[in-house]
């Protein structure tokens, strides 16, 4: 830190004595803590279109409802979808036909009434089982 001392004269011949502070580091950032910033939460698709999982393995991981379970598929309390057999995962398109009647149905899908509405389902198509046995007695 560095001091500058100034001596002015006033309109009555008084000298002023003033002191000025010079910074001696330029101002910056701080250098610590540069690694506080927010993890993120890997969200989204998990598996993709044909993939072979085993019963509950993760699917998607979502915060609002973007993909829906469809066959052998399970949806968790936090809207994880998971596969509840194993098998091919298979991600379809399909037509939704809402109940127009309900309020809530109104609220999300307003304005689109006219409109044909498409969804995304995940299903996991099971293996088939081998035909190893055969039936000789029914008991």
């Amino acid at each position: 830190m560095s001091f500058n001392i100034l001596l002015k004269t006033s309109e009555r011949g008084v000298f002023l004595k003033e002191f000025v502070r010079n910074a001696s580091k330029k101002t910056g950032g701080s250098t610590q803590n540069t690694n506080c910033k927010v993890k993120p939460k890997h969200r989204g698709w998990k598996v993709q279109d044909g993939h072979f999982v085993q019963a509950g393995h993760m699917l998607a991981t979502q915060r609002t409802t973007r993909f829906h379970p469809g066959l052998n598929v399970g949806f968790g309390v936090n809207g994880t979808l998971f596969a509840m057999e194993a098998g091919k995962v298979v991600v379809t398109c399909e037509k939704f036909d809402p109940n127009w009647d309900h309020t809530w149905v109104q609220r999300m899908y307003k304005g689109r009434y006219d409109q044909t509405i498409y969804k995304k389902y995940y299903n996991v198509i099971p293996e088939p089982q081998h035909q190893r046995f055969k039936l000789i007695d029914e008991v």
